[in-house]
């Protein structure tokens, strides 16, 4: 063979039959590691030049021979001219490890399969360092979606009954090159307005009880305090409470008192005590995921509703080796979660709040614009009494005002947006409400409130569906202090125009649109005020 390699390989071959006396020409083709042995042995004398920090090339190059000598006579070596056809491992020019393993985006190219609600699925191309945030707006701009910070990607596993909320900075391909080959994992796109619920929410996520530094100062702390607390690494924050905790391997529950700490969480054998005697560790932070139990107490019989998992990056597929918890009531697995978030995540949790933020003041693409979302940072309460409008800014005038509001809609006769006096007669009046995200047609009780459940327990968050009981009716399905509550909108006539009322006729209203942007801006009858509704989008 002419070339470099042909006389290096001559040199070894001369050198193999200088110590072993005469052996013949197949001792060539040794494997590698031989050869390199025979090298070594030979170094001193042979090739005193090659050292070891060298790669050497030699021994792969000296394998191809053997190879191709059988194929020269059939088949000659002839470039490939459709390269661009043929991916290097199928190429018979390419096939050497010495050439490469393929172009940069063949390498790091991945498939990723996201499905919605509905169940359908779209596939996407996703490099290794794709995150979710990027991933869901990617998904918001093909399906046109309303673009907030409330998307989310959600990891599932359906045979476990586990899922979790991806962070936004969480790389989609390693966290799918995590599960195990045919377990039925997937990623669903939808809505999470709980998400970062704990950076923005007024009321605290953490009772006072399960803070360990409001016990130890003896007084309630403010939540910015709280989590001001937990994102500095100099503090020492600590939640407890107590937990129901199944045995590994058995269906059975005991109840423990649990400490989460940054340096892991543990449970106490003798009580509540935190004597280190006492004090048994649990779960590494670091190492683990944590995850809700949705199906909780007809896969692992659990006490209450109110599960919740951790599983450790090492467990890939089945049950065996989660560590699965039960809290008492919704309140306190979202303090659980959102601690465990906190002290994983850190600073890098809040950045990504902020980075959220700073996106809703740009516009996310260019072309025809969704329809306008309403918060409350775009509605404020306004005074036209006078010749030019005033906001009001007195909390108590809000009240005022929107009581006197209230009043003037009962009192009104005639409607901005009244149906003719043959109410029949129209159709587009009575089914316009279908055209809106917030209404969810005929779905039972059972399945509001887990999309509710699933798309947070955030208070504000709504639907409108139609009632299974009364067939003209519908219901108004709202989430406050993380319990779904239900309240039926009746229609009603008098003389001779529709309109639809929750409080036996008090406060009437043409159509369910403007009942619902009147309590999007006035609380009314309900609990809080109308902020977020349910949507769901299709692939």
């Amino acid at each position: 063979i002419p070339g470099p390699a042909g006389g290096c390989r001559d040199a070894a071959g001369a050198a193999d039959n200088a110590m072993e006396g005469g052996a013949q020409q197949s001792s060539l083709w040794e494997p590698p590691e031989q050869d390199g042995g025979s090298g070594e042995r030979d170094g001193g004398e042979g090739l005193p030049e090659v050292k070891r920090s060298q790669p050497l090339f030699i021994h792969s190059s000296s394998r191809q021979p053997p190879q191709e000598e059988p194929r020269a006579s059939s088949l000659p070596s002839i470039p490939n001219p459709f390269p661009e056809l043929c991916s290097p491992s199928n190429s018979p020019i390419l096939s050497s490890p010495a050439l490469g393993q393929g172009s940069p985006r063949e390498s790091t190219s991945h498939v990723v399969k996201v499905f919605g609600e509905d169940g359908a699925c779209r596939s996407l191309e996703a490099s290794a360092g794709t995150t979710a945030r990027q991933l869901c707006e990617t998904l918001v701009r093909r399906t046109r979606a309303l673009h907030d910070h409330s998307w989310a990607l959600v990891e599932l596993h359906q045979h476990l009954a586990l899922e979790r909320c991806l962070e936004d900075h969480e790389s989609v391909v390693e966290v799918q090159s995590s599960w195990a080959p045919g377990a039925d994992s997937r990623f669903v796109f939808r809505k999470n307005f709980a998400k970062y619920e704990l950076f923005k929410s007024n009321a605290s996520l953490f009772p006072e009880v399960m803070v360990s530094s409001c016990l130890e100062a003896n007084k309630s702390m403010a939540h910015s305090e709280l989590i001001q607390n937990f994102l500095n690494s100099g503090s020492c924050p600590e939640v407890q409470g107590f937990l129901q905790l199944r045995e590994a391997g058995r269906k059975v529950w005991k109840r423990f008192h649990f400490s989460l700490r940054r340096s892991g969480l543990y449970y106490s054998t003798k009580g509540t005590s935190k004597d280190p005697r006492h004090l048994q560790y649990f779960a590494d932070l670091t190492e683990s995921n944590i995850y809700y139990v949705t199906q909780g107490k007809k896969l692992y019989g659990t006490p209450t509703e109110f599960g919740f998992c951790i599983k450790p990056h090492k467990v890939r597929s089945g049950a065996k080796g989660l560590k699965l918890l039960c809290s008492e009531d919704e309140q306190s697995r979202s303090c659980w979660m959102a601690a465990f978030r906190l002290f994983k995540y850190g600073m890098q949790l809040y950045r990504n709040y902020q980075q959220a933020q700073a996106r809703l003041s740009q516009p996310p693409w260019i072309g025809p614009t969704p329809l306008r979302s309403v918060s409350d940072n775009a509605l404020v309460a306004m005074d036209f009494s006078g010749c030019t409008g005033r906001v009001i800014e007195n909390p108590n005038e809000v009240l005022t005002a929107a009581l006197e509001e209230a009043q003037a809609w009962r009192k009104k006769t005639t409607h901005r947006y009244s149906l003719p006096a043959a109410c029949h007669s129209s159709p587009l009046s009575a089914a316009i409400h279908r055209t809106q995200p917030w209404f969810h047609g005929r779905i039972s009780r059972e399945d509001t409130q887990q999309l509710i459940g699933r798309q947070g327990l955030v208070d504000g968050v709504f639907l409108v569906r139609e009632s299974q009981r009364n067939p003209k009716g519908f219901v108004l399905s709202l989430c406050h202090l993380q319990r779904i509550k239900h309240y039926l909108i009746l229609p009603s006539e008098e003389e001779g125009r529709l309109y639809f009322t929750m409080d036996d006729g008090q406060t009437r209203f043409a159509d369910l649109i403007q009942l619902v942007e009147f309590h999007q801006i006035n609380r009314g009858i309900l609990p809080c005020k109308l902020r977020h509704y349910c949507t769901c989008v299709a692939l």
